[in-house]
């Protein structure tokens, strides 16, 4: 697996977030979308990566969204992407990651995700109010 960088140009990680946006509007109520689109991540705050395995896109993601490509499902393709933002953080010297993602049955795997990487659940942080369709998950560096 090779980590990259990604610019969000291209076809492959265009049509991977569109599936991952349209996963997220099946499983959570309109209010209660927080995933970026397109333009959301463009951002320059925002570091966004790719999983690639020579030309087939893996994965991808940032602290508070991943998806994994339906084919790469269970190859530890979340699990290295995790490692490579926890890496990223410390060279950039932060001393927490925080995120929010779904509280549904759907989310269970993102869930045991974060907690095998030291997340623990929290309260809303930044600008997030309590929903009962979001969980908050944080993590000391």
């Amino acid at each position: 697996m090779e980590i990259r960088t990604d610019d969000l140009t291209g076809p492959e990680i265009i049509g991977l977030l569109q599936e991952h946006l349209h996963s997220m509007r099946l499983h959570s109520p309109p209010e209660s979308i927080h995933a970026l689109d397109l333009v959301g991540l463009r951002r320059p705050e925002i570091t966004f990566w790719t999983v690639w395995q020579g030309a087939e896109l893996m994965g991808c993601g940032e602290i508070k969204s991943m998806r994994t490509a339906s084919a790469h499902l269970r190859k530890g393709v979340a699990a290295g992407l995790m490692r490579h933002i926890l890496e990223e953080a410390g060279r950039r010297c932060y001393r927490r990651l925080s995120l929010e993602t779904g509280s549904m049955a759907a989310f269970a795997p993102a869930h045991s995700l974060y907690a095998s990487f030291g997340f623990k659940f929290c309260g809303p942080f930044a600008d997030y109010v309590e929903d009962p369709y979001s969980v908050f998950m944080t993590r000391e560096l």
